[in-house]
């Protein structure tokens, strides 16, 4: 399930605090993104212990309960004692569109009706229920048209303002604050549809538990080894990269002013990417729409990044065709004018250097 009309974990708890106290609410998201967590500390705001089912390892039986004879001589239904409680509770059903069809058939009187056989929740108790989509590459079951009908859906989606705002007051490493200040499109990726890390909030977390109980600062490989086994292998190159920039004072101001060049050695190719990367994100930020709208130092910036175009297409050509590639949607992030003069003008320098 998908939506344009999405929440940020910000505004989350006052939807629940007004959604879920009423009626049934499904969290719909990605996966890393922190719905569970969310749902944790809302039920910890309103003084309510939090019940988790996950899903995936339900059987119907251990919703419904067994079978016991009473004394008139009939059979009843007795529900397991984690979710047949005396006091209001929070019933967190996660990865709920994950489970088996008969296990999301037997959640239907208990999310719709509050009640499990002869059991009923106690009042003030909540129902919450979270997954991922099919899109996310994550496991996903189609969703009964008649439990989809029982719930609120509601769309979280990443923001890193938010995830900001948590980390500083979590110890999260410096090292994966500040490169993430730098680059916040960085803190979430889509899945990929491999096998294979990709960037949450979540991973980004582990990769900063990972540096904290490093203790002293993990060597060039060992880090290597933390970001590619946490995070998409295009922002672990630019981490590393990064922290290569901290460790030796080596920008892309330096070399924008001539002061220092590419990094030509094989080792430092993480480190050329990084600073590819803030090349392209300063063209992207300080080139005019129009060629005649720009400043005397737009101009100096757009001559020097054809310079700058050339000696690292030297290097690496792959690396150098990144600067200028369009989106994902094939859309040209630079302006269109110096797309053409690059075009124009590089055969002439290539030909000069030689």
């Amino acid at each position: 399930m998908q939506s344009a009309t999405t929440v940020t974990p910000s505004q989350l708890p006052t939807l629940l605090l007004a959604t879920a106290t009423v009626r049934p609410v499904f969290l719909w998201g990605a996966p890393g993104i922190g719905k569970s967590s969310l749902v944790r500390a809302f039920a910890e705001s309103l003084a309510l212990p939090c019940v988790s089912l996950l899903g995936t390892q339900l059987a119907p039986e251990d919703l419904i309960g067994v079978p016991q004879i009473t004394p008139e001589g009939r059979s009843r239904f007795c529900p397991p004692e984690l979710i047949a409680r005396d006091e209001p509770y929070c019933l967190f059903l996660d990865e709920l569109n994950a489970a088996a069809p008969d296990v999301q058939k037997a959640f239907y009187s208990l999310i719709l009706d509050r009640r499990i056989g002869s059991y009923e929740l106690p009042e003030g108790s909540i129902v919450i229920g979270a997954g991922n989509r099919a899109t996310d590459n994550a496991l996903a079951r189609p969703m009964a048209s008649a439990l989809v009908n029982r719930l609120i859906h509601v769309h979280l989606r990443a923001s890193a303002a938010d995830w900001f705002q948590w980390a500083g007051a979590n110890g999260v490493h410096p090292w994966v604050l500040d490169y993430l200040t730098d680059r916040p499109d960085q803190l979430w990726a889509q899945p990929p549809k491999t096998e294979e890390p990709f960037s949450t909030p979540r991973s980004w977390h582990m990769l900063s538990d990972a540096l904290h109980s490093w203790g002293e600062t993990p060597e060039e490989e060992m880090l290597k080894v933390l970001a590619t086994g946490t995070l998409t292998p295009s922002h672990a190159a630019g981490f590393c990269g990064w922290v290569k920039i901290v460790r030796n004072s080596y920008g892309f101001e330096a070399i924008l002013k001539g002061d220092a060049s590419w990094p030509r050695r094989p080792q430092d190719r993480d480190l050329l990417y990084y600073l590819a990367e803030a090349f392209r994100a300063r063209l992207i930020k300080e080139l005019p729409a129009e060629k005649n709208q720009g400043s005397n130092a737009g101009r100096q910036l757009a001559f020097r990044a054809k310079t700058l175009l050339v000696e690292l297409a030297e290097i690496s050509l792959e690396i150098a065709q990144t600067v200028l590639a369009d989106d994902e949607d094939g859309v040209p992030l630079l302006p269109t004018w110096f797309l053409v003069e690059a075009a124009r003008d590089l055969p002439r320098l290539v030909a000069a250097r030689q």
